[in-house]
């Protein structure tokens, strides 16, 4: 038993760290965890002071996916159908939420991103992995498929190679997490990820939070509406920035020649 709490989070100015804290059990995600990551992201959801958000695994590892524990406990035939869906369902929610988060969300991966781990990472907007972590999807070598996992891995790298990392349980390293499209950048080790975070902090900070998370709503709104709906999306939400507080601040600071408030977070 331990007394730590399953995930930590770390506010420094503008942006936080959400550390998760199950080291002893690779980080894996737990109910307990699961849960707590969701809290978490639901409190700030509308904080826009809040530019941005680093998921992080304590340990040296990022995460080891479900936790095998309690689905071996579902297999014991305690729960219904309808009750293992629900479970299922909860970690679907939780992927849904990073990557609808409005404030940017920056996945950074050493030792292992397996299984759900793998399907985190893919939710979020930038991902930077060390080359020598390993990843793979290892649901169906275990009975199950990556059911709420697929979604986030396709839209993250494309059906050709999601559907060859699923269905044979591949597994490879950072370098060729690179290769595929699930990181950005592939680094030499956890100082690497420490300067790639600060980079992409620099230019994030540089951006309108309003600004960013209406692209957000854009990018992913792209994926799903035909073209005259998101015509009449993309317009809106133009003409939304546009007239609010951020555009008139922006367009006067370009035209004033000086940077706009929101560059220099307090």
């Amino acid at each position: 038993m331990t007394d730590q709490p399953a995930l930590i989070a770390e506010r420094d100015g503008a942006w936080m760290t959400l550390w998760l804290n199950r080291p002893d059990r690779r980080n894996a995600l737990s109910s307990d965890l699961v849960r707590d990551l969701m809290q978490a992201l639901t409190s700030v959801r509308e904080d826009r002071g809040l530019r941005g958000i680093t998921l992080r695994g304590k340990g040296g590892t990022f995460c080891a996916g479900g936790d095998l524990r309690g689905f071996r406990e579902m297999t014991g035939g305690n729960l219904s159908l309808e009750q293992v869906s629900q479970v299922s369902a909860e970690a679907g929610r939780l992927f849904h939420m990073v990557e609808t988060q409005p404030q940017v969300v920056v996945v950074l991966v050493e030792g292992a991103a397996m299984a759900g781990g793998l399907g985190l990472a893919c939710a979020g907007d930038v991902v930077a992995v060390t080359r020598d972590a390993k990843f793979a999807l290892t649901e169906t070598m275990i009975g199950i498929p990556p059911a709420q996992i697929a979604p986030y891995v396709v839209r993250r790298i494309g059906l050709r190679d999601a559907r060859r990392i699923m269905l044979t349980g591949a597994r490879f390293d950072g370098a060729e997490a690179e290769r595929i499209g699930i990181a950005d950048r592939a680094v030499a080790d956890a100082a690497g990820l420490d300067a790639f975070e600060a980079e992409i902090r620099a230019g994030v900070l540089r951006c309108a939070p309003g600004a960013n998370a209406a692209t957000k709503e854009i990018l992913l709104a792209a994926q799903r509406l035909d073209h005259e709906a998101m015509l009449s999306f993309a317009g809106e939400r133009f003409a939304r920035c546009l007239l609010g507080e951020e555009g008139r601040e922006g367009v006067a600071s370009f035209l004033e020649k000086r940077k706009p408030a929101w560059a220099d977070p307090r």
